[in-house]
């Protein structure tokens, strides 16, 4: 299996959210280890909140739930693309 270094940026790497029909840029946020883990295991993305510093299951507050299709990793591993299906009106805050 993949294992992505998380340690090369302190913890945490980028993870682009992009729509796996049109390839729109959904939202980045970051992942650390338990948040990957958690999306391989139930194929819902995860992300690690730095502001409230915990892990933020996408969509358990808000509905907009990110089901994941396809994983990329760039040549490095220490970034990942997630091709989702948005569900719900909104993949951010900002609508």
């Amino acid at each position: 299996m993949l294992k992505l270094d998380f340690e090369k940026c302190g913890g945490l790497i980028p993870a682009i959210a992009q729509d796996y029909k049109t390839n729109e840029v959904l939202m980045v946020a970051y992942i650390n280890e338990e948040s990957w883990n958690e999306t391989l295991k139930t194929g819902r993305a995860t992300y690690w909140s730095r502001s409230r510093q915990k892990l933020w299951k996408k969509g358990e507050e808000s509905g907009n739930v990110q089901e994941v299709k396809e994983i990329l990793v760039d040549c490095d591993e220490d970034t990942v693309i997630f091709k989702v299906n948005q569900i719900g009106g909104a993949a951010c805050h900002e609508g």
